[in-house]
């Protein structure tokens, strides 16, 4: 059995994901939106440490770690990013060219989990990808048009349709991986377990 963390990777994406549409609904471009900066630097901290952690240990089994680890570096960047711009009073062009790039790899990874029946539930990942990436695509028209009501409400709800996305896989994720994971033993008790063990 091996062992992973990317139950914490998922949700930690959903946190940033709702945190992510927060902002943009409520605080987008006024004098308030700083407050957001901790929640997304925690939640980018996260990503991008875990990431960096599965891309250069592969603790899943083949694509995975491409799938999930390098997008949740690309998101841990993106959030750490907006997290400076939030704080320092930058402009956000840059970090929405940076999703807009992001975002085409997003929805090219989706695709190929639909193509190749990746995951225990392909339909539901592969849209995860491709819409996070549409959401990605369109961080430039949503820089352009910030102050409109309805587009804000647009980017909210689409952040938050990528977060319900995500959070199914997570939280059932989660509901798996307690009973299985239950039995596994470290290698040093496992070690010490079969010492134990009576000679015959």
């Amino acid at each position: 059995m091996f062992i992973d963390y990317l139950t914490l990777m998922l949700i930690n994406l959903v946190a940033g994901l709702a945190l992510l549409a927060a902002w943009i609904f409520l605080d987008v471009g006024s004098p308030r939106e700083r407050r957001w900066a901790p929640g997304l630097m925690m939640s980018g901290f996260l990503s991008l440490v875990t990431g960096l952690h599965m891309i250069f240990t592969w603790p899943l089994p083949g694509s995975f770690n491409i799938l999930f680890g390098e997008m949740a570096v690309f998101f841990g960047v993106l959030l750490l990013g907006l997290a400076l711009v939030l704080i320092s009073g930058l402009d956000l062009l840059p970090v929405a060219i940076y999703a807009t790039i992001v975002g085409v790899a997003s929805i090219l990874i989706g695709i190929q989990v639909l193509n190749l029946g990746l995951t225990e539930n392909p339909p539901l990942s592969g849209a995860g990808f491709i819409w996070m990436g549409v959401i990605g695509v369109l961080a430039l028209p949503m820089l352009r048009f910030q102050q409109v009501p309805a587009f804000r409400l647009f980017g909210a709800i689409g952040l938050l349709i990528a977060a319900i996305f995500w959070g199914a896989t997570g939280y059932v994720a989660y509901w798996g991986h307690v009973e299985p994971f239950g039995k596994w033993k470290p290698l040093p008790l496992q070690y010490e377990m079969e010492m134990q063990q009576p000679r015959q």
